[in-house]
């Protein structure tokens, strides 16, 4: 079993950075793909960006040249990196591998 914790969630204004962080338990993180989604109110859950053990990483069309995802296997952390945020990038932004997903933590773009 996985267990998955982000962080790094909060209010921005548009324009502003954040970055997310998601440490996962066990030791096989870094074999494990992982992703970003998120969830915006009344809107189904969607892939952000995801990247391979190997460090192959793919985005949505939304955020390409935005956000940057990256993982330090050495602390079993994923990053997303979000520049330049807009407010319809205010969702609750989760961290999944395999069949597991953290719990979310909100990010709120104000215009």
């Amino acid at each position: 079993q996985v267990q998955l914790d982000e962080s790094g969630g909060g209010l921005v204004q548009a324009g502003g950075s954040l970055r997310l962080s998601c440490t996962a338990s066990g030791s096989v993180f870094r074999i494990l793909h992982m992703n970003w989604y998120r969830q915006a109110p009344g809107k189904q859950r969607e892939l952000v960006a995801r990247i391979t053990s190997g460090g192959d990483t793919d985005y949505a069309d939304s955020v390409k040249g935005r956000f940057t995802i990256s993982r330090d296997n050495t602390q079993n952390t994923v990053y997303l990196q979000m520049n330049s945020l807009k407010p319809e990038d205010t969702a609750v932004y989760y961290c999944h591998t395999i069949v597991y997903w953290g719990k979310g933590t909100l990010v709120t773009v104000s215009s």
